[in-house]
């Protein structure tokens, strides 16, 4: 068996970022960069009022207080998208409103809590030193400013930021196209009627959102039966995918027909007994022109190798490194550990924060590979080397978050 470190070296070297393609900024969230977003204006593009009130000039109103305020004249009013059209001069206020251009002339804005107005007239209770609620050309961003970096994913924030950049369309990484190929007799798709030796198939759906929530498009090619014939004709249809992913036939079972049929005909495999739990059994090559990533059949451990495997082929292929930044997480652990054998462990569990703000994990009781619905409860992995000791409650260990993907905020 084989470290999972040197696995996912093996398999990641295959992978390059896919070229760009360019899209419209509406279609731009969770698309990943690659090239940077520029602003196209300064932003403001004038000076702005930071609050509702009045312009003024701030030497006019020095001396000014609650008890002794300055009279102004009025002179008119500075709107956003109505800007006063005149110069401020001395002994004159215009009425203006948050985001509204400053008049020529002006040097600060008074809020209107500390003036009283008539028609003609402003009284100011408050001096106010020159810049006061003015936000200047340019506060925000200016013309030609990198705002956004490339190999960055598009998320809420960053959509509203190239919108107010002027900046329509955006240079992305194409979406990785994955087929996804669920294989085995046993196995039949939700809704289904159910032969009395048959189960649902879980794997290929739960695969194909994994490819969703990580910018990719996924192609469900459907439930390849136990013949050679079956699965050759439905591996065929990921011609043109930039990966094929299929689940179950990577073993070396009677009926694991993935491996011997693609063998045949001249594919390259590389079938890894790998030093984990739970996903012993992967195979990686290319079935043809498109690469192939082979998966347990167990539920659990097609998703704990998605995780580890597929998940990072995904990030590559856009461009990103194939983690999240920041390096390992770690926690501390709830509950005691046995110690582990040779396989690397990863453990379904929850996190929580403890009373002083520590990162807490609990592993389930139960690690079966076969219990979907403790999965699905989990939000990471607690990762065992290989010959880890026991471990008690409050030991440190590393985890894998399962959340993160093409849609935050």
């Amino acid at each position: 068996m084989i470290p999972v470190a040197e696995a996912r070296a093996r398999i990641l070297s295959a992978f390059s970022a896919l070229p760009a393609e360019t899209v419209a900024l509406p279609d731009a969230l969770g698309r990943v960069l690659a090239e940077p977003v520029v602003a196209r204006l300064t932003q403001p593009p004038f000076d702005a009022a930071a609050m509702d009130g009045w312009a003024v000039r701030a030497a006019d109103i020095a001396g000014a207080s609650a008890d002794r305020p300055v009279s102004l004249r009025r002179i008119g009013e500075s709107a956003a998208g109505h800007a006063f059209s005149g110069i401020l001069r001395a002994g004159e206020a215009v009425r203006i409103f948050t985001g509204a251009p400053m008049p020529g002339g002006a040097t600060a804005v008074v809020m209107q809590e500390d003036c009283a107005d008539d028609d003609s007239v402003v009284r100011v209770g408050r001096a106010v030193t020159a810049g006061r609620y003015v936000r200047p050309a340019g506060f925000d961003f200016s013309e030609r400013q990198e705002l956004i970096p490339a190999g960055r994913r598009m998320t809420a924030r960053d959509v509203a930021l190239a919108a107010g950049a002027n900046v329509p369309w955006l240079s992305v990484r194409r979406r990785p196209r994955v087929a996804v190929l669920a294989t085995g007799d046993e196995i039949a798709m939700p809704g289904d009627p159910l032969g009395p030796s048959q189960i649902v198939s879980t794997n290929a759906l739960g695969l194909c959102a994994l490819i969703a929530t990580q910018g990719g498009t996924a192609l469900n090619l459907g439930i390849a039966r136990d013949s050679a014939e079956s699965v050759a004709a439905m591996a065929a249809g990921a011609v043109g995918c930039d990966l094929l992913v299929t689940t179950g036939g990577a073993a070396q079972g009677d009926y694991d027909l993935v491996r011997d049929v693609l063998a045949d005909k001249g594919v390259s495999l590389d079938v890894h007994a790998i030093a984990m739990r739970p996903g012993k059994a992967l195979m990686f090559g290319r079935a043809g022109s498109v690469p192939l990533l082979g998966l347990p059949g167990n539920p659990v451990s097609t998703g704990v190798t998605g995780v580890l495997f597929l998940r990072p082929i995904l990030r590559v292929l856009q461009g990103l490194p194939p983690d999240d930044p920041g390096g390992p997480q770690r926690a501390r652990l709830t509950t005691a550990l046995k110690a582990n054998d040779r396989r690397q462990d990863y453990l379904r569990a929850t996190r929580s924060t403890a009373a002083d703000g520590a990162a807490l994990v609990t592993p389930f009781a139960r690690q079966d590979s076969a219990i979907t619905s403790l999965f699905a409860q989990a939000d990471c992995l607690v990762v065992r080397p290989p010959h880890a000791p026991a471990a008690q409650p409050g030991d440190m260990v590393e985890i894998v978050p399962l959340t993160g993907g093409s849609c935050n905020l």
